[in-house]
């Protein structure tokens, strides 16, 4: 009994020291993708706890086709893998606008959207205050216009973000 409690014991403080990195208290920077963020996106990540953050992104598009803006927010939980190397995982949602531009004789399909995400990705915190990201978030549309309703999108994109 007392070997299976010491094992234990050696188990929850080897991973707690994997995860001894703390993560910075803000971060503020470009999250470039695909086209489902609308190409380019604002970020913003605010630590919660020691491992916990949330993000938030404002990505918009005026072209001569639609203007649109979309706006969302993902809670994160981050792990350690090696070093300044880490991975993370959340959840979350967020909501937008699309105005396309009037076609003769084609449907209007303005209006807003809501979507659910998925986040998961790699990060790696430089010793300077600077940290990229690669990451995948899957959205599927909730409610909202007919282009984006049911819908299920991919968005993968490069991040860039200053820390302090």
């Amino acid at each position: 009994m007392r070997i299976t409690t010491l094992f234990i014991g050696l188990f929850a403080f080897a991973t707690t020291m994997v995860s001894a990195q703390d993560i910075s208290e803000h971060a503020l920077g470009l999250r470039l993708g695909d086209s489902d963020g609308f190409g380019a996106e604002i970020s913003y990540q605010k630590s919660i706890a020691r491992y916990n953050r949330v993000e938030f992104n404002l990505g918009w598009r005026d072209s001569r086709a639609f203007d649109a803006f979309k706006l969302s927010g993902v809670y994160q939980w981050v792990h350690q893998l090696d070093g300044n190397f880490n991975w993370y995982y959340g959840v979350g949602g967020g909501l937008g606008s699309v105005d396309f531009d009037a076609v003769p004789g084609g449907d209007d399909n303005d209006g807003l959207f809501v979507f659910a995400a998925g986040d998961i990705g790699v990060e790696y915190n430089f010793d300077i205050p600077l940290l990229l990201s690669l990451d995948f978030r899957p959205e599927i549309g909730l409610i909202g216009y007919d282009g984006f309703e049911n819908d299920f999108d991919f968005d993968i994109a490069l991040g860039i973000r200053y820390q302090f």
